[in-house]
């Protein structure tokens, strides 16, 4: 084997992806492609980014990398493809040009990084081919969201407020649904009693929930007051669910 170091960086964008394995599988072909060229390579310069999408440079695996490489240097970054290391183009040249400068060759499984302008083009297609394959699948989710909202569906929720359980399809029997947790459900309706009946403070009502011992929606011992006041604001607990409050 060549003593050199050289890492990998492997990306997907869902947990579902990262649950189903498809991380694994490029790992394996990354692995195979540095065994191959005569390489060998350490755990710590393995970077694996699973579950976080593509559109945004902000990756705990991906940071990492990118400080080894100014820190330490490395000699070759392997990547399964373009796509991989970043979805937006603009950012695919902004480190594939931030690892040249640092004297680190890239290498895409998928094709050679060359310097003639027909592999650069051939990366620009293969950028703005991806970039626009994600715009295209979320503009699907969000139609297919929004009609199964008019219809009435709780599915596009994905999630349940404090006091209700989330049953997917699968475990609501082909249609998804809330479930009331009965511990919860008794902390919801003291919280409206607290502040509709006898007018305490959200302040009061969190220092009641602490004295008796109730955990947050996140487990926490003290309660925050945005969670407080978002539970009395929750049109759900009307029994009115609401999709596309708020968007960005």
């Amino acid at each position: 084997m060549t003593e050199l170091r050289v890492a990998l960086y492997a990306r997907v964008s869902s947990d579902q992806q990262a649950e189903a394995g498809t991380i694994d599988s490029q790992i394996a072909a990354l692995r195979e492609r540095i065994s191959q060229d005569g390489y060998q390579l350490t755990e710590d310069l393995t970077f694996i980014d699973a579950g976080y999408s593509g559109a945004t440079l902000i990756r705990p695996a991906l940071e990492q990398l990118r400080d080894a490489i100014a820190v330490y240097g490395l000699e070759r970054l392997y990547v399964h493809s373009p796509d991989r290391l970043a979805r937006k183009y603009a950012y695919q040249v902004l480190l594939v040009d931030e690892f040249h400068r640092c004297g680190v060759e890239v290498v895409f499984l998928n094709r050679d990084v060359g310097q003639t302008p027909e592999d650069n083009l051939l990366l620009q297609m293969q950028g703005m081919i991806a970039e626009y394959e994600r715009a295209k699948i979320l503009e699907r989710s969000r139609r297919g969201k929004r009609h199964a909202a008019k219809s009435g569906s709780v599915a596009v929720l994905s999630g349940a407020p404090y006091g209700y359980r989330y049953l997917c399809k699968q475990d609501g029997g082909g249609q998804a649904r809330y479930e009331v947790v009965p511990e919860e459900a008794e902390v919801v309706r003291q919280m409206f009693a607290w502040v509709g009946v006898e007018r305490v403070s959200l302040g009061e009502v969190r220092r009641r929930l602490k004295q008796a011992d109730v955990l947050s929606p996140k487990q926490k011992t003290a309660w925050d007051r945005s969670t407080v006041w978002g539970n009395l604001k929750n049109p759900a607990y009307k029994g009115n669910a609401a999709f596309g409050k708020t968007r960005s």
